[in-house]
């Protein structure tokens, strides 16, 4: 398997969306719910629906719509685009803290990027509704087709799309599809504790890191380039 390689100093953070720079969880539980009932189908509890946030969304829809019919999952998409284009990307919150951490990284001339799931054009929308581009650069996310929603594959056409070496980069997700996103890509990954993902979930997948508090991004970030560098760690 590869692994990344420590010795780099980190130049560029890929920060994922829902659930690490934002919570996400109001406007899309409720647009689920939305879909589900315009689909006919039973319609969840709201607090049953956190597994769906981090995942493609035709992923999701598979397991509540129990299906593998693209058909019906390009539906439910659809009528959940509805509510979410008008008002449910802004029934969204930031994270404590991130809009400093963004901050800081970007005085040390980390370069930052988005790398979501979610589709470009919302994904985008919403960090410029938050304020942070810049100083995060740009947004990548999947096209409305669903073409590169794997974390996988979109890390690795930003890293082309950008020139950017794998070695030099660190992928901060708080569900267990950035880290093997990251991995698969020979990238660093830091793996956050506030967002859908549980500890055991994020663990199994040995991140190079685990922050609990979104300021260790931060603390992590410049002990391995000041260790790269040969300065103190």
């Amino acid at each position: 398997m590869k692994t990344s390689d420590p010795t780099k100093p980190l130049t560029t953070v890929l920060f994922d969306l829902d659930g690490t720079l934002s919570d996400p969880f109001e406007g899309i539980t409720r647009c689920i719910q939305y879909a589900m009932e315009k689909m006919g189908a039973e319609v969840p509890e709201a607090s049953t629906l956190g597994w769906c946030i981090g995942p493609p969304l035709w992923d999701s829809f598979e397991g509540l719509l129990n299906t593998k019919d693209r058909a019906l999952t390009d539906q439910a998409v659809a009528f959940y685009r509805e509510r979410y284009a008008e008002k449910g990307m802004y029934e969204n919150t930031l994270i404590d803290g991130i809009e400093s951490v963004v901050q800081e990284l970007a005085a040390q001339n980390i370069k930052l990027l988005v790398a979501t799931s979610k589709t470009n054009t919302y994904a985008g929308k919403i960090v410029e509704h938050f304020g942070l581009m810049p100083p995060i650069e740009t947004v990548y996310g999947a096209e409305p087709d669903g073409a590169r929603s794997d974390k996988a594959e979109l890390i690795a056409h930003i890293l082309e799309q950008e020139s950017l070496s794998a070695a030099e980069c660190v992928m901060i997700g708080d569900r267990k599809f950035d880290l093997i996103g990251a991995r698969n890509n020979t990238v660093r990954s830091i793996g956050v504790l506030w967002g859908y993902g549980t500890r055991e979930e994020l663990e199994a997948e040995n991140p190079d890191f685990l922050a609990e508090k979104a300021e260790q991004i931060v603390e992590w970030v410049t002990k391995q380039s000041n260790r790269a560098l040969g300065g103190s760690s």
